[in-house]
């Protein structure tokens, strides 16, 4: 009876947590993985309607910053079915995961919309289901917009960032995911493309088409290897 409670209470506290953070640390042989989902939209500078499901950046920075500096923690798997969102704290969570000396794999399942699309290519390794899909489109705001050439400046030089993490951080061309961005004819009344995930590794935008084995196992590699080479 002890045990069962003992269990019982363990399993409590784990959902607990993934209900106040998203994630999840998992114990294996190779290492303890810290999980972690980016859902929904991810909320940045203002709160979203009530109902929407929502990753909030205030709360995953500090995580990140916690798992960073935990020896406990070995390696970490970001998890996302996202259609995007705040623009700036999509790209302050995807420069901290990218800086992060932990191991990192990214799985695109359902969706990496928008702003997801650097968040999965900021892993060091990124993996995509085959019935996953991607919405590459250009930046744009809600809300008041003041029609000066200022504005457009912004909207360029935003855009030139976001391509620039993409490329930085796998092996897709800054030409050809411009031209995504840009495509006309791909989306009804909007400008961008959606590419599932064969299509995603052809560009080089994601490294590979798997699953969640896929990714644990590269990712208990990659931390074997870390262990190896101290």
């Amino acid at each position: 009876m002890a045990e069962q409670e003992n269990s019982k209470n363990e399993t409590l506290d784990r959902l607990e947590e993934i209900e106040k953070s998203g994630g999840v640390l998992t114990h294996a042989k190779e290492g303890a993985i810290q999980c972690l989902s980016i859902i929904g939209q991810i909320e940045g500078h203002y709160f979203l309607p009530d109902g929407q499901k929502a990753t909030k950046y205030e709360h995953i920075i500090p995580l990140l910053v916690s798992m960073e500096q935990d020896d406990t923690v070995d390696g970490l798997l970001i998890v996302l079915n996202t259609m995007g969102g705040d623009v700036e704290a999509g790209l302050a969570l995807a420069e901290m995961i990218a800086s992060m000396t932990k191991p990192s794999v990214s799985l695109v399942l359902g969706g990496g919309h928008s702003i997801g699309v650097p968040l999965a290519t900021s892993a060091d390794r990124s993996f995509i289901v085959p019935s996953a899909t991607m919405t590459v489109h250009p930046v744009r705001i809600n809300g008041l917009v003041v029609g000066v050439p200022q504005t457009f400046h912004y909207f360029n030089e935003m855009q030139k960032r976001i391509i620039k993490f993409i490329c930085d951080h796998s092996r897709a061309k800054p030409d050809e995911v411009r031209e995504l961005m840009m495509r006309p004819d791909e989306i009804a009344t909007d400008v961008g493309s959606i590419i599932d995930g064969d299509e995603a590794v052809r560009y080089g935008i994601i490294d590979e088409v798997g699953g969640l084995s896929d990714a644990l196992n590269a990712l208990k590699k990659m931390i074997e290897e870390k262990k190896k080479a101290k």
